[in-house]
C-alpha cells in the first residue's frame, strides 16, 4: 500500500490551511496538502518535501505534529490504496504559502471548514484532530468515489 502524509498548518488565529487540488486525484476539492512518499524518503521527510513542493512553504521536520492515520481503500482501483500520515504544524507564522501548479492554498477559520467542497470522509476525522486526538481509521470508498464505510480501528 502506498505511504503518503497530509499536512494542515494551523496559525494563531485559529485558521487552517487547505489547498484546491488542481489535478489529478482529488482535483477540485479542498485539502490538506498532501502527496505520496518516495521510496528513499522516511514519512516525515516526505511531510517536509511535499509542503515545500504544494504550498512554498519551508519547514523541518521537527515542527510537524503527528495525529492520525487513515487507510484508505478504493474499491474499483487498488493502486490508488494508500495509508495516509497526517501532521499538522502548529502555530504556523512564517511566510504565506503561494499557488504552485498542484495547489492553490487559502486560510480558512477551524470553523468554517469547507467540508461540502472535501473528501467525504473529513467530517468524520478532521474535527477531532483538530480537538488532539490521535486513531488509527480506515475509509472505504465505492466505484464511485464515495464513501461506503468509515471506521476506527
Amino acid at each position: 500500500m502506498k505511504q503518503c502524509t497530509l499536512i494542515f498548518p494551523l496559525n494563531e488565529q485559529w485558521q487552517i490551511l487547505l489547498g484546491m487540488k488542481k489535478r489529478w486525484f482529488g482535483m477540485g476539492k479542498w485539502n490538506g496538502l498532501w502527496w505520496k512518499k518516495e521510496p528513499h524518503e522516511t514519512i516525515e521527510a516526505s511531510a517536509v518535501r511535499e509542503i515545500a513542493e504544494e504550498s512554498g512553504i519551508i519547514i523541518t521536520e521537527n515542527q510537524l505534529a503527528f495525529h492520525w492515520t487513515i487507510q484508505f481503500i478504493f474499491q474499483w482501483k487498488e493502486d490508488w490504496n494508500q495509508i495516509v500520515y497526517i501532521y499538522s504544524i502548529p502555530n504556523y507564522q512564517w511566510e504565506e504559502p503561494i499557488e504552485t501548479e498542484e495547489m492553490n492554498p487559502k486560510w480558512f477559520s477551524i470553523h468554517d471548514i469547507p467540508f461540502d467542497s472535501m473528501w467525504e470522509d473529513d467530517p468524520f476525522w478532521l474535527p477531532r484532530m483538530l480537538q488532539g486526538e490521535t486513531i488509527l481509521s480506515e475509509a472505504i470508498f465505492d466505484e464511485n468515489g464515495k464513501l461506503a464505510e468509515w471506521r476506527d480501528l
